[in-house]
């Protein structure tokens, strides 16, 4: 049996990466997915299958974020497609980016990243919360940027930081009924999104690697890791904490 058997998980931005390997590795624990994508039909529908292959019970959800009413056409899908009413665990984990200073950002990359990264977490759990049973998990992807300065990354960090005080509201606020808030902060993953300048190059590889006390750069299994503890109920009497998954940057 796996120690998820019976719970049901979300995972926005379950398509690739680091979604991609959460959303397998709960489905690996014996949790029924859903992994929500943003754009990528074919990448979530690999997942499910992958998931299914391995045992597990998944289905795909189209989830955009950027716009009002995002978070509740989210839940309005899942109503209509989970097989079991309601959900056990929530992992926001869809994000954006920016790559500008202070000096170069605009107030439209600076709404949009916002709006992905903290205004659709804050309204996919505020909507799942009538959904979320007593005793379930949020668990909101966070990253390193929000406590290491990075200045050509600044909207990005300044919405993590926000995703982490969140957080931390959401543990005191519904610890009343059992529900654990937590977040996981990774430093630098290998994942499609750094592809560009991380892979092939293997000065980068070394930069990135001597970044982090363990020496090398993390994988998303490495973070799905995290993500599987607290998702557990070993990690019942753990709440409100951002839990850091740099391998140890900046120490």
């Amino acid at each position: 049996m796996g120690v998820l058997d019976g719970k049901v998980a979300l995972v926005t931005g379950g398509s690739r990466g680091i979604g991609r390997a959460v959303a397998e590795r709960l489905g690996r624990d014996g949790a029924v997915v859903a992994v929500a994508y943003g754009s990528d039909r074919a990448a979530a529908d690999e997942v499910v299958a992958r998931i299914g292959a391995a045992g597990g019970r998944a289905f795909a959800l189209h989830a955009a974020f950027g716009a009002h009413g995002d978070a509740a056409a989210l839940w309005t899908a899942f109503d209509a497609a989970t097989p079991v009413p309601g959900v056990d665990i929530i992992v926001n984990n869809a994000g954006t980016n920016s790559p500008a200073d202070i000096f170069a950002l605009t107030e439209d990359e600076f709404d949009r990243v916002f709006a992905v990264n903290v205004r659709a977490p804050f309204f996919v759990v505020r909507e799942g919360l009538g959904r979320l049973r007593d005793g379930g998990r949020i668990i909101n992807i966070s990253s390193g940027a929000a406590r290491l300065a990075m200045p050509s990354g600044i909207a990005y960090g300044s919405t993590k930081g926000a995703l982490d005080t969140f957080t931390v509201n959401l543990a005191a606020q519904l610890g009343s009924r059992g529900i654990t808030a937590n977040s996981v902060a990774p430093g630098i993953i290998d994942t499609d999104i750094n592809a560009s300048w991380l892979r092939g190059n293997p000065e980068a590889q070394a930069g990135a690697a001597a970044l982090a006390a363990l020496g090398r750069v993390g994988t998303p299994e490495d973070i799905a890791g995290v993500v599987a503890f607290l998702a557990s109920d070993d990690a019942r009497w753990v709440t409100g904490r951002v839990v850091d998954a740099t391998g140890g940057a900046g120490l």
